[in-house]
């Protein structure tokens, strides 16, 4: 689905002043979707390393932090070309790896020209084991639950969207509108922004079917 944040996402690739990025936020809000989206449309490919899912990884990250050697472990690891400004690099539940989360000083300084980006949970709980956290030399994103806005869009509600992004008034919306609004406005109190459910109740229109999920 459709988020905000896809944008800011889309500048950060783009800016050159960019530096690794850190996506925050709770589980099952979008992070590890978002990052693949960002470098399925904005990089002809991307690498993904999920410390959570494969631990080996970290080993990868036990002798030395120098990027150039890392790019290089990690391109044989997963045996797919990394290519610097081509390919995107993303480090998935990056907490639980620190190495790795100290990695992207290294990348900041001595390799700016490779595009990483990382998205991890509790990383408030991560920041002060090991060695210091990499202060000013990442860029920050937060995630959190689908907005009213980002709901309509979900829903087929992308023209009411635009409506009501667009009043500047307070002269009240035609009823026809009011009582449109007020159908999603509900069903956003119901199901929620968390995509997953938003995605099962868009897909079905059921409400049963989002309290299942």
């Amino acid at each position: 689905m459709k988020r905000d944040i896809f944008e800011y996402l889309r500048a950060w690739s783009r800016s050159p002043e960019r530096k690794p990025l850190i996506l925050r936020g709770a589980r099952q809000t979008g992070k590890s979707y978002a990052l693949q989206w960002l470098g399925e449309t904005c990089y002809e490919s991307f690498v993904l390393l999920n410390f959570e899912k494969d631990p080996l990884l970290a080993t990868l990250f036990q002798e030395t932090l120098d990027p150039k050697i890392l790019v290089t472990k990690i391109s044989a690891y997963t045996g797919k070309e990394i290519e610097a400004g081509r390919t995107l690099l993303i480090f998935d539940e990056i907490q639980e790896c620190n190495a790795a989360l100290n990695a992207l000083k290294y990348f900041c300084e001595e390799a700016p020209e490779y595009h990483v980006v990382a998205a991890g949970s509790l990383l408030g709980v991560k920041m002060s084991q090991g060695r210091s956290f990499p202060v000013g030399k990442v860029d920050f994103l937060d995630l959190f639950p689908m907005t009213f806005e980002e709901f309509l869009d979900a829903n087929n509600g992308a023209a009411l969207r635009a409506l009501l992004e667009g009043k500047r008034d307070l002269v009240p919306l035609a009823d026809a509108f009011h009582q449109k609004f007020l159908t999603h406005l509900t069903n956003y109190f119901i199901v929620g922004g968390m995509p997953e459910v938003v995605a099962g109740f868009a897909g079905a229109g059921s409400l049963a079917k989002a309290r299942h999920i």
